[in-house]
Formats: C-alpha cells, sequence, structure tokens
C-alpha cells in the first residue's frame, strides 16, 4: 500500500483502560550532544490530565535560567547536524505520479495575522498538517507562526497547537519530530496552552511494524505484513532504530478525532471513523481498545481504514462531511492524509521538471466549504502547513 493509493475492519466494543499520559522527553532527546551542558531543571510541576482535569500528571517545570541557544546547525531533537542525514536513510522521491483531476475548487483562504486571546482564557487555535519526518521544516513553520522560539521553546503562551497525525515515514528524522512534539507539550501546558497529536495512519504502521514484523496478517487481498507495509510507505531504518517504548507508548494513547471551535479535527479524510463509534468518545476509546487488546489483524483492520481517502473530494463529498459532522458535531472538517496536489490534481509531470512541482500557498477548502485539507505536501516538495483557525475565506 503506497501513500498515493486507496485502500480500504471494524473495532469490537470499548474496553476503557485508564493510563497515563507522559509527555516527558526521553533523555537522549533533551540535550543534543553538541551543545554545551544547561543548568539542571528545577523539579516537575502537577497539571491538570487532558483525558482528567481532576487528575494531575507531572511535568517538567521551565528552566529557572534561559537554556543556552542550539547552535545555528542544530535544534532540539535533530539527531543529525551538518545537514548529513542518518546512516540508512533512504529518501522518498519529492515527486508522485501524475493524477489529471481539475475539478476541486480552491477557494483562497487567509488566516488572521496576530494571534489574540479568546473570551474563555484560551489562547488562538493552530493546526499542523503531516510532517512525515521533516523536522527542519516544522521548526521553520512552528517559528514562523510564533509559538517556538529561536532555541525551540514554546513561546505561544496560552495557544493551542494540534498535530494532524503522520510524524514518521518518508522524511530524515521521524523520532526527532515526535521528541518535539512530546516535549512542546509539556511547555505549553506550563504555559497556560497545549500542544496535542491525533493518530493517523502512519503511527499506526510503525506501531504495527515495531509489535508485529514480519507477522502475517490477512489483508482482504491476500497475505501481507506489517513491516513489508512500512517499509513500502517510506519507514526509516534510522527511525527504527531509535525507537523506544516512550514513543511506542505515546502514539497508541493519541485520539483519532476531537473537535476545537466547531472544527472536527481528524487526521484521514474519510467517513470510516463513523465504524468505530457514534461519538468522539466511542471513536477514541474503540481505537485505543484495539491498540490495547495487540491483535495483529485488528490493527491491520484499522490501520487500512485510516488509509482510505478523498471521501469529500467528488460530488458526493458535501454529503460524506455533513454525515461526519452530524454524528460528531462541529461546522466543518479538518484533516491531513490527502496531500492538496493530489485533491487538486497539481502532482506535477511525467518527466518530473523542477520548475512543475506543486505549488501550495495554504489550506484546501472545498466540498462546498465544509472540509479543509492541511497536507501541503511536504514529502512532494509541496508545503508543511502550520495555520491558525478559523480561516477567513
Amino acid at each position: 500500500m503506497v501513500e498515493g493509493s486507496m485502500t480500504q475492519g471494524a473495532g469490537q466494543g470499548p474496553v476503557r483502560t485508564d493510563t497515563l499520559r507522559d509527555f516527558r522527553v526521553p533523555p537522549y532527546a533533551q540535550t543534543p550532544a553538541h551543545t554545551a551542558q544547561v543548568p539542571a531543571p528545577p523539579p516537575p510541576v502537577d497539571i491538570p490530565s487532558q483525558a482528567d482535569p481532576h487528575h494531575l500528571v507531572a511535568v517538567p517545570a521551565a528552566p529557572a535560567h534561559p537554556v543556552q541557544a542550539y547552535p545555528a546547525d542544530i535544534h532540539p531533537g535533530n539527531a543529525y547536524p551538518d545537514d548529513e542525514p542518518p546512516e540508512g536513510y533512504t529518501p522518498t522521491a519529492r515527486d508522485l505520479p501524475v493524477i489529471n483531476r481539475g475539478d476541486t475548487l480552491q477557494v483562497p483562504v487567509q488566516t488572521e495575522p496576530a494571534p489574540a486571546p479568546v473570551a474563555d482564557g484560551l489562547g488562538p487555535l493552530f493546526v499542523v498538517g503531516d510532517v512525515h519526518g521533516y523536522l527542519d521544516e516544522l521548526v521553520a513553520a512552528l517559528r514562523e507562526q510564533g509559538l517556538i522560539d529561536a532555541e525551540g521553546n514554546w513561546a505561544a503562551g496560552n495557544a493551542r497547537l494540534w498535530f494532524l497525525g503522520d510524524f514518521t515515514d518518508r522524511g530524515p528524522d521521524g523520532i526527532g519530530v515526535i521528541d518535539l512534539v512530546m516535549r512542546l507539550s509539556a511547555e505549553a501546558a506550563a504555559a497556560g496552552g497545549y500542544c496535542k497529536a491525533l493518530m493517523g495512519n502512519h503511527e499506526l504502521l510503525l506501531i504495527g511494524a515495531k509489535r508485529f514484523g514480519d507477522t502475517p496478517v490477512n489483508s482482504g487481498a491476500g497475505t501481507a505484513t506489517f513491516q513489508a507495509a512500512w517499509l513500502l510507505n517510506g519507514g526509516q531504518k534510522a527511525d527504527m532504530d531509535r525507537l523506544q517504548d516512550v514513543h511506542l507508548q505515546w502514539m497508541s494513547r493519541l485520539d483519532a478525532i476531537e473537535q476545537e471551535d466547531g472544527h472536527l479535527l481528524m487526521h484521514s479524510d474519510t467517513t470510516a471513523y463513523l465504524d468505530y463509534g457514534d461519538s468522539i468518545e466511542a471513536v477514541n476509546d474503540t481505537v485505543h481498545a484495539l491498540l490495547t487488546r495487540n491483535d495483529a489483524d485488528e490493527c491491520w483492520d484499522l490501520f487500512r481504514k485510516f488509509t482510505k481517502r478523498f471521501a469529500f473530494r467528488d460530488e458526493s463529498g458535501p454529503q460524506a462531511a455533513r454525515e461526519l459532522l452530524a454524528a460528531y458535531g462541529g461546522r466543518r472538517v479538518v484533516h491531513g492524509h490527502s496531500p492538496i496536489p493530489y485533491l487538486l490534481g497539481e502532482v506535477g509531470t511525467e518527466d518530473g521538471e523542477e520548475d512543475s512541482r506543486p505549488i501550495v500557498e495554504g489550506p484546501h477548502v472545498y466540498a462546498d466549504g465544509l472540509a479543509i485539507a492541511m497536507d501541503g505536501g511536504v514529502t512532494m516538495a509541496g508545503k508543511l502547513l502550520v495555520v491558525r483557525l478559523p480561516l477567513h475565506d
């Protein structure tokens, strides 16, 4: 199953398991080896858990002294300074086959120029599209929006930041991306805001490759394995070598769908979420239960359903969006997964000329204005999108 393919399982009833959401950074990622030693941080502070506001979770407190700036050739979570790719990195060609489609309307949008606190005390809302291991591009985009400072620390106070999934595969430093998001989650919570993430199909793929390897699964079209699918979809040896239990636990606890300010946030542009529950809580509980049961065939079904795409693209798209919004609430669906150049039919030319690469200026609003696509196609030399919501047409 390649990223551009359209693969087509349902979960059992929800099984509740209470787990601690630990957003602390693994020790090896806290201070890059190329930087000088910094003072030890103060003891952790207790903050409300994301899942239960009455349950306190220990997170690192803000440093008592300024942390030394990172050199220009390195940033937090980046294990590969001096622009040297990791050993064993197999870059995915940043071009894709031509898809001749001209029937999807691009609606020009603008984001509000400057963040401002909202009435309930929470700050502005930002969303991030698919990152796929492109850590440098992510850091640059977060800095451009003022969400992190020059040293890579959270700088947005009570702002809210949502990642829409797909942190790894294809790009050079997927584990560095996860480490950065985990650390920003703790820093944002300590500052009165939050940084949260949703589960994408590539998180399911990486979890499956690590847990099940070459164990055969029933793919619906013969025998398949998570390991083979992961490699086929841009899996990187460097990511697997650095993958630790803390990363697996963090990915396994990610929610699949959430709503913020009337925006229904999800990774995949599919209605398959409806197969897992008739409410946001039911969907998330079912997905967590499936991963907890650790059954290879169930996880494969979940993965391939999360890999479905293009539900909102054609004539039936507005109705598909309304079906999801009616079930889970909200006024607009906001998703990643399907690159905007795919949705627009602007994926290069057959000869792969440099000047034919897709130009992505911002999110793609479509399906009668009911859907917003956020995957700017960074894996095909597009753009990694970090955007403030709501958009203003």
